[in-house]
């Protein structure tokens, strides 16, 4: 029993901080903070229940991740918002099925939390960026592409995958991701309000 509220009370501080205090914080979506709490409590109740009955851990497992998988294709989400569905899937599983010993599920959860603040801080990328580019041109040539993506963008193109070439309409969509320099990034940085200074 004390094991079970141990775990409780971790699970709640830690998706606590990772869906309000990180995510919400980073992105604003309040749709995506209901679903990452919802799917945290739910996996933590189930898979405690399951691990004291004879229907095995298995099946709740396998259960659970059908419905993330139908979940996640239900909407569109970036690639960031569905690693932390699995960081909330997680540490709900960690929560419910660590017993032993006490500082296991505490050690992990806080493992994952800070993982999470580190690799998705702003700070992090702040240069990098990635974009789908429409040019009113069609480029067959890679290096000319390249040389106006930069001139358009303002950066150094470090990856570009040509999306669509219409001869026909002279266009062209890439798909580009690029560095900013340093001075393009503070007046980034001067123009867009940080998420601290931002308003829920």
């Amino acid at each position: 029993m004390k094991a079970l509220v141990l775990n409780l009370v971790t699970d709640v501080v830690a998706i606590t901080i990772v869906a309000y205090g990180i995510y919400f914080r980073r992105y604003y979506r309040r749709d995506l903070l209901l679903a990452y709490i919802s799917l945290n409590v739910g996996i933590f109740a189930v898979t405690a229940l399951l691990a004291e009955s004879k229907a095995g851990v298995g099946l709740g497992l396998g259960l659970f991740g059908i419905l993330s998988i139908i979940r996640l294709r239900s909407d569109s989400i970036t690639q960031e918002e569905i690693a932390y569905y699995f960081i909330a899937l997680a540490l709900g599983l960690i929560a419910g099925l660590a017993s032993s010993p006490l500082w296991l599920s505490p050690t992990l959860s806080a493992a994952l939390v800070a993982v999470m603040y580190i690799v998705d801080h702003p700070r992090l990328t702040a240069r990098t960026h990635r974009q789908n580019v429409t040019l009113d041109r069609a480029y067959p040539d890679l290096g000319q592409l390249q040389a106006a993506l930069e001139r358009l963008l303002g950066g150094e193109v470090r990856h570009l995958v040509v999306l669509q070439l219409d001869l026909v309409a002279d266009t062209t969509l890439v798909d580009v991701r690029y560095k900013l320099p340093r001075a393009a990034r503070h007046q980034l940085e001067a123009v867009v309000p940080s998420p601290k200074s931002a308003t829920a």
